[in-house]
């Protein structure tokens, strides 16, 4: 009895029970995280050596024992299993094949069974070269990184404690993947609530069991962290820019009383790349108050340590007192802010925004006759019959048109432009289906028709003017003085269409371009001007054709303004500025001292003639760089041509002026960023969802901000000297 008692003691101690029920073989014994086999401890991911596998925090027993009396056991199936496939050979032996490299080792010989421990080494220790292969192919680093930098192997290994390669070698960060969840979170518009979704919590439980679900308060605190780091790198970005900044401004409603102004800052980096970032999304009482917007453009450039480097801001266009609003923004700012050429450059309006109401007027004049179309294009396509009965009427009509009737979407009027542009081409076919199809009564009249093809003749010029603007990746400012001119010449000449339906139409059209050209022609022709394949020449030209015989007085008063602008430049040099300048003159000054030094030890007796060219060379002062750029031919114009490359190039060339055409290169004429489309941009305020007005002024500044943010800091880290300083470990 004493030996039965004895031997069901050891029982219990060579199978230890696990809280979860299992049991462990052995003298082994699982404590939380930790495997501990005699006197060595093995944590996390590590393999300890004997029979049993771990993989992250979990026990995997490799073999299937008998059960013993009195102890339950569950059934698991070693790991080992995944890479190795049972073979039965001659004797009733049996060997274990390895799946990846086909390799073979001894298993079992009948009657007793080798184990599985020189299986784990040959896919844990590197053995098989399949599995070799593949990781460095993957060159996938482990999360914690590696032991005495890269050494750590042969150092586990001389403690006889290994480690399973691949993925189970990353090591779990509670804070690292709270970080990259707020980071999604913020990228991808999430609620912070989803943090409490029972979904997302089984979601997040059979990736990563030990993940701690944070509450709502915590995930907060996790996208400020974000936000604050990634200001952080942006501000010493911002410490190194050369230039200026111009701004955008957008006005955000909600569905209480009080709204939100967004500012995004524009700039060219040290190395000619143009950037638009995020700075501010603040809470205002009033938006569209000019003290609100004053008062919010300020602190915003305070906060980024930026109150003397502002150049111009861009506003939308839909204020019934642009005017007057923007007098009273351009005389609080200037009294705070250094405000070249006396503010005149100071406010800008966009550019897409004035396509964008120029063609809603347009869409507005004839919507009557939009609405028929619209219903036309419903009553064929509600059949295949119907559609193959329309087929065969512009079949027989002999229309060439390839356009396809397809409807439009309301909140984006290039559509329909295209609409209507394929359905002036089918007009005798609706008046036909009309005749012939009892049904069907909405087909357009001919005066109709006349006002269709009116509004795609003006539609199109405003659609390839976009269309232009948006074939640049980062287009500069002095593309949109091509599209402006063109544009205005043409609502100009049509003005005077001897068609009544053109004209009027065309004079409503040129009402509110006028307005715009007139506030924007300055800045407009000024960006032209520092495009060496054009400079002034263009302006006068362009001018020509508008203004006919004035020309020649409004051509003088953007060489007076450039002539201005870069005296300002030369007179006040910026914070930051580099050694061009110092260089340059070095280069061009001691030049004709060295001659004239040098004159006398020629012994030819010209003295006085050396004398001679110092006197003219004082009595004629060398041309400014402003004048040498301007007096040189242009540059050839061809499709490639990079300007912001060409400066880059000329710099040390025109040092001072480089600095002008920086700052002027990188005035935003649009509110519209890289990649998004001209033809969506709204002409008024913003709408903020109802979810992100409930949340707290800073936590939607931060979501706002860091999305912003988050979408370039993910790239390749630049050079040190780089303007972009990317977000360390993202």
């Amino acid at each position: 009895m004493a030996e039965e008692t004895a031997n069901d003691t050891q029982v219990a101690q060579d199978n230890e029970i696990t809280p979860d029920g299992e049991a462990v073989q052995g003298d082994e014994m699982v404590q939380g995280e930790e495997l501990t086999q005699g006197d060595e401890l093995v944590q996390g991911e590590e393999l300890a050596q004997g029979d049993d596998l771990v993989q992250g925090n979990e026990l995997v027993v490799a073999e299937e024992t008998t059960p013993r009396t009195g102890i339950r056991r569950r059934r698991k199936k070693s790991l080992v299993w995944e890479h190795f496939t049972i073979e039965e050979v001659a004797g009733g032996a049996t060997r274990a094949c390895c799946n990846l490299c086909k390799q073979t080792f001894a298993y079992s010989s009948g009657s007793k069974i080798a184990g599985t421990s020189h299986l784990k080494r040959h896919i844990t220790l590197g053995s098989c070269p399949k599995i070799k292969n593949q990781e460095q192919r993957l060159a996938l680093p482990s999360a914690g990184g590696t032991d005495n930098d890269g050494e750590g192997t042969a150092e586990r290994r001389t403690k006889r404690r290994y480690r399973y390669t691949g993925y189970a070698n990353a090591a779990f960060d509670q804070d690292r993947s709270c970080s990259y969840l707020a980071k999604m979170i913020i990228q991808h518009d999430y609620p912070l609530h989803i943090v409490q979704q029972p979904a997302f919590a089984t979601f997040i439980e059979s990736l990563q069991p030990r993940f701690k679900i944070v509450d709502v308060d915590t995930m907060e605190g996790e996208v400020y962290a974000v936000y604050q780091r990634e200001k952080k790198n942006l501000l010493q970005a911002f410490n190194t820019m050369p230039g200026r900044i111009s701004l955008t401004i957008g006005l955000w409603t909600t569905s209480q009383t009080l709204g939100y102004v967004s500012l995004a800052g524009q700039f060219i980096d040290s190395e000619w790349k143009v950037h638009r970032r995020m700075l501010s999304f603040m809470m205002v009482s009033s938006p569209h108050s000019e003290n609100a917007l004053s008062e919010a453009i300020s602190m915003c450039l305070s906060d980024w340590n930026m109150k003397d480097r502002l150049f111009t801001i861009t506003l939308d266009n839909e204020c019934s007192s642009h005017d007057i609003y923007s007098a009273n923004l351009r005389g609080h700012l200037s009294n705070k802010n250094n405000l070249m050429l006396k503010g005149q450059l100071f406010v800008v309006r966009c550019y897409a925004h004035i396509l964008n109401a120029a063609a809603l007027d347009v869409i507005a004049s004839i919507h009557g006759v939009i609405y028929s179309i619209r219903e036309s294009i419903k009553f064929i396509k509600a059949s295949s019959a119907r559609e193959e009965k329309f087929a065969e009427i512009a079949l027989q009509l002999e229309i060439p048109s390839t356009k396809t009737l397809c409807l439009d979407v309301t909140t984006q009027w290039n559509t329909t432009y295209l609409m209507l542009l394929a359905a002036l081409d089918y007009k005798q076919a609706f008046t036909t289906l009309e005749t012939c199809d009892d049904n069907y009564n909405e087909a357009p009249s001919a005066e109709d028709w006349k006002k269709v093809e009116a509004a795609c003749t003006y539609l199109k010029l405003l659609y390839d003017s976009a269309h232009s603007i948006m074939a640049a990746a980062n287009p500069t400012s002095n593309l949109f003085f091509h599209e402006a001119w063109k544009l205005q010449l043409e609502l100009t000449n049509g003005t005077a269409h001897e068609d009544p339906v053109f004209s009027s139409m065309a004079k409503d059209m040129h009402e509110r371009f006028d307005k715009y050209w007139k506030d924007c022609s300055l800045v407009l022709a000024i960006a032209v001007v520092m495009d060496p394949r054009f400079k002034m020449k263009l302006v006068e030209f362009s001018y020509s054709k508008i203004y006919g015989a004035e020309a020649a007085k409004y051509v003088k008063v953007v060489d007076d303004a450039v002539h201005e602008l870069y005296k300002e430049y030369v007179a006040q040099p910026l914070p930051l500025t580099p050694a061009y300048v110092e260089q340059g003159e070095a280069n061009n000054g001691p030049a004709s001292a060295n001659n004239s030094q040098g004159a006398p030890s020629t012994g030819d007796g010209l003295l006085d003639f050396d004398m001679y060219l110092s006197e003219i060379q004082s009595s004629q002062p060398s041309k400014s760089e402003l004048e040498q750029y301007l007096d040189e031919s242009l540059t050839p114009r061809i499709q490639e041509f990079d300007i912001l490359n060409w400066w880059k190039l000329n710099t040390v060339k025109f040092p001072t002026l480089s600095k002008m055409a920086r700052d002027i290169l990188a005035i935003p004429m649009s509110l519209v960023s890289s990649g998004n489309s001209i033809f969506t941009a709204g002409t008024g305020s913003h709408m903020l969802d109802d979810y992100r007005s409930s949340l707290r002024p800073e936590i939607v500044e931060a979501l706002v901000c860091a999305k912003d943010w988050l979408q370039y800091s993910s790239a390749t880290t630049e050079a040190p000297n780089s303007t972009l300083v990317k977000a360390e470990g993202s």
